[in-house]
């Protein structure tokens, strides 16, 4: 066997990525795909231009790497998470558009949840925050605003699924309607101590029980493809929650190790070790991935909008052509002349919990230019990070020696030195940023035997580079406050209109 193949199907694009058995990258396709905003706060994409996108990238890395499938290990898929399809098992029609982890259609639903004291029984159970955030409300939405779903989908007619599963049942032509633990602990059914599907949960949110995928290890030979797709069958090795799956690919395996992945959004997990615990500041609890059948937990704070800001600066202010541009427009000032940008497009996450704010830019004068707006973007992504380590080292009780960084924007080097600045710890780049789709592949390689162990796969891991703060600590703490008045200003602000 020559390589491992890893699906990242993401918020934005479908990627495919080779990894030899020294983790080097072979061979990387990616294609975008629509983002569907029929209503404020709604996100929506299709889900078969999903399993379009992702079939073509597939094809394209193994004729780009010239592999035949007899030459691939397994595959491993990563995947956005908490994105909700529902679908005709009979066809294998979606029955509507893919409800996005974005999505705020069903805040209001999620107060009447916390309104009628269901908070702690849900958070004890599932580690998770009542939130629009998560599948289950969103599952419920599809199930009582599309015509017939309800009846159809008592009658064991349709599945549901996050977007692994539709890729499994896809990749299968319908023969595995399957999810990994990682996946299934996003959903909000999902009991994380019992590790299965909890029927007060499914009563409570009014879930048939029959639109469950089953849920497997993380690292576990699924199946294998439909032979037509490849030229050839390859074993599906595991799935993992992108999340979950860069923090196995950053070899964060041990209590209090820390990463955080700069996608659309921002994550930061902490490996809390092998019995769950609930946080005390609105931190999320969730599955880690594991290569064997120990359980493992992490700590998670997510941030809605990251890497998106630097699309949005593209694609909606039109003051950038492509995203590579940031970098050095930001680096033309020597700050953002205090500007301050909170991208509270989709409501706040992670610890503020808002989905009521929305997008806000204080400091404007006429002085400002798109240089310091577009500093003040990436100072925004770096602010909300530093918020989500404060709650994390809290909760922990012990602060965090490192963070080890990953994703898109971890390339970009004022972003990363002002991270390390803002937050005054150090900040850990590896060689390889792909780590979210390098744990993908760790998963299915392990799995199949393309990796021996953990120790195995443990030197795979390098550092690229270290950034170390050189902002002083008052200054640090200045800037903190003057961010933490601008997020004042976006909180609450759809409630108040």
């Amino acid at each position: 066997m020559k390589a491992v193949l890893a699906f990242d199907q993401g918020t934005t694009s479908s990627r495919a990525i080779a990894f030899d058995h020294s983790g080097i990258i072979l061979g990387v396709a990616q294609r975008e795909f629509t983002q569907h905003y029929p209503k404020s706060g709604w996100v929506e994409h299709d889900a078969n231009e999903i399993w379009e996108s992702q079939l073509h990238v597939g094809r394209e890395v193994l004729e780009q790497c010239k592999l035949e499938p007899s030459e691939i290990a397994a595959i491993g898929i990563t995947n956005q998470r908490e994105t909700t399809v529902l679908w005709d098992r009979a066809t294998g029609a979606p029955v509507h558009n893919a409800i996005v982890w974005q999505d705020r259609r069903t805040a209001e639903y999620c107060d009447s949840l916390r309104e009628a004291g269901h908070l702690e029984m849900i958070a004890k159970k599932t580690g998770l925050l009542i939130d629009a955030y998560f599948c289950a409300t969103k599952l419920r939405w599809l199930l009582d605003n599309v015509d017939g779903a309800r009846e159809r989908a008592e009658r064991g007619e349709l599945a549901f699924g996050t977007i692994d599963s539709w890729l499994f049942w896809k990749l299968t032509g319908g023969r595995i309607h399957a999810t990994d633990v990682s996946n299934a602990s996003r959903t909000m059914l999902f009991d994380i101590a019992k590790h299965q599907w909890d029927d007060e949960l499914l009563a409570l949110l009014d879930i048939p029980r029959s639109v469950l995928p089953k849920v497997l290890p993380s690292s576990h030979l699924y199946g294998e493809t439909e032979a037509e797709l490849f030229g050839g069958a390859i074993p599906l090795g595991g799935a993992a929650g992108d999340q979950q799956s860069a923090l196995f690919g950053q070899n964060c395996t041990q209590v209090g190790m820390a990463k955080n992945t700069y996608g659309t959004g921002c994550f930061m997990l902490m490996n809390i070790g092998e019995k769950p615990w609930a946080s005390k500041c609105k931190l999320l609890t969730t599955v880690a991935c594991t290569a064997d059948a120990t359980h493992q937990y992490a700590l998670e704070g997510s941030i809605f909008i990251a890497g998106a800001i630097v699309q949005w600066l593209r694609d909606g202010l039109g003051i950038i052509q492509s995203s590579s541009e940031v970098e050095p427009l930001a680096a033309s000032v020597t700050d953002s002349d205090g500007v301050y940008l909170v991208p509270a497009f989709a409501g706040l996450g992670a610890p503020h919990w808002d989905a009521y704010a929305r997008g806000t830019i204080v400091g404007l004068t006429r002085g400002t230019t798109r240089a310091h707006i577009a500093r003040a973007a990436l100072e925004g992504i770096a602010f909300q990070v530093a918020d989500v380590l404060d709650a994390m080292q809290e909760d922990a009780g012990t602060k965090i020696a490192e963070l080890r960084v990953d994703g898109g924007a971890a390339a970009n080097n004022l972003l990363m030195q002002f991270q390390a600045d803002i937050m005054q710890i150090p900040v850990v780049r590896p060689k390889v940023l792909e780590t979210t789709a390098l744990g993908a592949a760790y998963l299915a390689g392990l799995a199949s035997g393309f990796w021996k162990d953990l120790d195995d796969i443990s030197n795979v891991w390098q550092t690229d580079r270290i950034f170390t703060p050189s902002m002083s600590p008052e200054e640090a703490k200045q800037r903190r406050s003057r961010w933490s008045d601008a997020l004042e200003r976006a909180r609450s602000w759809e409630q108040k209109s």
